[in-house]
């Protein structure tokens, strides 16, 4: 069993220390130590807007482990309209497909809920099978498809 609170000053080692699981479906042209140096701004990022422009939520069990983490925070789409982004969403290797994700979604969908949003969007990779294939299980539809061309 396991539950999702808010995040604590106690999480940063261990929030800032899942960022290499968010390499996972990296496209291989994209250079890992670019990659990591990024993710690794936007969830500090995340750390110093939470509870303001952003919510980090925390998912760990019984015992007070901590099992893995997501962002969510106020945004708008390209037409103005209001709506919440989760931007980062992972979890530790051992609570891989045990709930813990869902449950992460379900605090960030509740939280866009209480913020009056009526959509909540997330952003994956496109080689990010196992993501995709979680979001389209929870219901996310396809809105954008970015593409690249290596030159």
């Amino acid at each position: 069993m396991f539950h999702v609170r808010p995040y604590l000053p106690a999480d940063r080692e261990f929030v800032l220390g899942l960022a290499r699981r968010l390499a996972i479906g990296r496209p291989p042209w994209r250079d890992r130590q670019l990659w990591l140096a990024a993710v690794q701004g936007w969830i500090r990022g995340s750390i110093e807007q939470h509870g303001r422009k952003t919510m980090v939520f925390v998912a760990e069990d019984e015992q007070g482990a901590r099992l893995g983490f997501a962002t969510v925070s106020h945004s708008s789409h390209f037409t103005g309209a209001g709506q919440a982004y989760m931007g980062e969403l992972v979890t530790s290797e051992s609570a891989e497909g045990e709930g813990v994700g869902k449950a992460l979604v379900r605090a960030c969908e509740q939280w866009a809920r209480e913020q009056g949003y009526q959509i909540l969007s997330v952003t994956t990779g496109a080689a990010n099978e196992r993501a995709l294939g979680f979001y389209h299980h929870l219901g996310y539809l396809d809105e954008d498809v970015k593409l690249v061309k290596l030159l």
